[in-house]
């Protein structure tokens, strides 16, 4: 399974127009967004991957794909428009980003930046949506694709609820080529990054989500039934039915504030102690909200003003959020933060300790008997991320001297091993973006270390690391400032004559022949 996230079409066309693009270049770039589902096969001699062409199970799904939604808010009068006054079908996912794989074997993506698809919410002037329109980042006039001159969907003016209809976490079945992908409400909606499953001591599903938004909330969902074991029909009916029913929570950090030891001196408690404690508030379950003056609909439709009413602590953009294979932490990447301490914002506090922060961090959380289902944890700070000469930078205590610089965490994945890969977005220290690993136990902790880097303007996406295999996708290279299709800002993959394109990579362990 591959994200499409989105497309840039300034590099896609010569002699693109931003401000005219044509109906056919829009069309193309709908078809380019979502998701492709690839069977492979492995050369088990060399160890190198093939594409099988032609596999039945081979499958995009893009822009206009049919979705149903479903959970505690399908059917709300929040979502039907004029093309589907059910509020139960939607065309398309946008901006698919980080997700996760199920216990039962199929796929979540989150949409994220789905706002950028959208116009004109000036057009609508009543207080408490437009409010609403405007927490969610929604465009007042134009957008900057125009697709809205070729498709009224996204017009606000003339469908007020279809960006209503985007910002979810969907569910793709990967074996079946003719299942309808759901949008499953009951995760809430924000942009999604991250989805990554583990099982509550008894054995119900929990989900780690972040919203990619500066000052924005860290989430997590508890399904109320239990995962069912084996590959029986019944079982999998029961278990696709597990993200649509459970409490949706938000995160709040306490503790003494790490952000006064990091003073110049580089210095935070001896590793092995926690800089503080937290609890996830619950949002809503089911029908139910836990959100004084919301109803359960309007919980899950706009989760971020839940957040909000509730005191949910304002994070330095939380992105991937991964659960270790066997001791159960939780590791959140939160990217940078460039207005953390501007003025009118948010300062630094215990969880986010820095002003400015423009490298980002990663958070270790705790919880509670080592529970998912736990409304409690404790947390650390695992990296404080940038040049390692750099006072303000932490590496979990190891030796400064020794670790690779690394900025910008986006997405991160464990190893057989229980070591963590971080892949970045964003470098802010004058190097391409890239992928690390760092042990997070043990006298190497937090000894990070460099692996790959991928090409100029390029972020580092989507790391799968096995015993022998490496995949990461490298994404959007050569977007560069002043790049276009006559000037590329990169020739990834295919070398001159080409225009850049986004791709997946294996890197794979040689073989003894």
């Amino acid at each position: 399974m591959v994200n499409h996230e989105y497309t840039s079409e300034q590099i896609m066309h010569f002699g693109y127009d931003p401000a005219n693009p044509t109906r056919e270049q829009v069309e193309i770039a709908w078809a380019a967004h979502g998701l492709t589902v690839l069977v492979v096969r492995e050369d088990h001699r060399s160890g190198r991957l093939w594409p099988v062409v032609g596999d039945i199970l081979n499958r995009r799904i893009t822009a206009t794909t049919p979705f149903a939604f479903s959970g505690p808010a399908a059917g709300s009068a929040l979502l039907k428009t004029s093309a589907d006054p059910t509020g139960r079908k939607v065309l398309g996912t946008l901006n698919n980003c980080g997700g996760g794989i199920t216990p039962w074997g199929t796929v979540l993506s989150g949409e994220e930046n789905f706002n950028q698809y959208f116009a004109n919410a000036a057009a609508v002037t009543e207080p408490t949506e437009k409010a609403r329109l405007a927490r969610y980042g929604l465009p007042t006039g134009a957008s900057e694709r125009k697709w809205e001159l070729f498709d009224d969907r996204f017009d606000i003016a003339k469908e007020p609820n279809e960006p209503n209809r985007h910002g979810w976490v969907v569910e793709i079945d990967p074996y079946d080529p003719t299942s309808t992908p759901r949008k499953r409400t009951a995760l809430g909606r924000f942009k999604h990054e991250a989805a990554e499953p583990r099982l509550t001591a008894d054995g119900r599903v929990a989900l780690y989500m972040g919203d990619d938004e500066r000052f924005d909330y860290l989430y997590k969902y508890v399904s109320k039934h239990a995962y069912k074991k084996g590959h029986s029909r019944a079982a999998r009916e029961h278990n696709m039915r597990l993200l649509d029913e459970g409490t949706l929570y938000v995160a709040k950090f306490t503790g003494d504030s790490p952000a006064a030891e990091i003073d110049g001196t580089g210095k935070l408690p001896a590793d092995g102690e926690f800089d503080g404690t937290g609890e996830w508030i619950p949002l809503a379950s089911g029908s139910v909200s836990h959100v004084p003056g919301m109803s359960a609909e309007e919980v899950y439709v706009f989760t971020r003003l839940a957040g909000d009413k509730v005191g949910a602590t304002k994070m330095d953009r939380p992105e991937d959020v991964e659960p270790h294979p066997y001791s159960g932490r939780v590791y959140v990447a939160l990217t940078n933060n460039k207005d953390r301490g501007a003025a009118g914002k948010a300062g630094p506090d215990e969880a986010n300790p820095r002003t400015g922060n423009k490298h980002g961090h990663i958070l270790e959380l705790a919880e509670k008997r080592g529970d998912a289902s736990s409304k409690s944890f404790a947390w650390r700070l695992m990296l404080v991320c940038g040049d390692p000469d750099d006072p303000s930078t932490y590496f979990a205590g190891f030796d400064k001297d020794k670790v690779s610089p690394i900025s910008c965490p986006d997405n991160v994945a464990f190893d057989p091993h229980g070591n963590l890969w971080i892949a970045t977005d964003g470098n802010a220290l004058g190097s391409n973006d890239g992928l690390f690993a760092v042990p997070v136990k043990g006298s190497e902790r937090g000894h990070v270390k460099q692996f790959l880097t991928v090409p100029k303007g390029a972020e580092c996406c989507g790391p799968i690391i096995t015993e022998d295999r490496i995949l990461v996708a490298p994404q959007h290279p050569g977007e560069t400032d002043g790049a276009t299709a006559e000037k590329p800002g990169s020739l990834w993959p295919d070398g001159p004559g080409s225009i850049p394109r986004p791709s997946v990579v294996t890197v794979w362990k040689e073989r003894r022949r």
